[in-house]
């Protein structure tokens, strides 16, 4: 169930600028131009692991994960999608969706430690973010 006292981890606030809210997990979009790179978080402040959700929160997020990568994969075309929900450092639950190309900064490893993040300019964060609310109908 969300909670109405959802909060959003101080890390991923930091890190991440808000996309907008679908019915399970907000949206945000991680400040590293390097890579349009998306997280969902379900609103559910105790939730950790996927198995701390309901079985219908779990269906849920995995139809959301689908919605926001094929958002993520028609305003940034790719040659894969990295989907991932690690949390050793942060352990709000969250789920990675990164739109990765042969030749970006990282490839062909992880994103995670790969150099030092690049900051969006903000008029073209701001049309990114415009363009996956649009694809996601928010």
């Amino acid at each position: 169930m969300i909670t109405s006292d959802f909060v959003l981890d101080s890390r991923l606030a930091a890190d991440a600028r808000p996309v907008g809210d679908l019915p399970l997990c907000r949206v945000l979009l991680m400040n590293d131009a390097r890579f349009p790179w998306l997280v969902l978080v379900p609103r559910r402040t105790d939730a950790v692991e996927i198995i701390d959700l309901s079985s219908e929160e779990q269906a849920r997020l995995i139809g959301e994960i689908a919605q926001v990568s094929r958002a993520l994969r028609a305003v940034a075309p790719c040659d894969k999608l990295n989907v991932g929900a690690l949390g050793n450092i942060v352990k709000q639950l969250h789920v990675h969706i990164v739109s990765r190309v042969e030749g970006d900064p990282a490839w062909p490893g992880p994103v995670w430690g790969s150099g030092a993040a690049r900051p969006y300019d903000e008029n073209w964060r701001n049309g990114l973010i415009g363009a996956i609310r649009t694809e996601l109908g928010l």
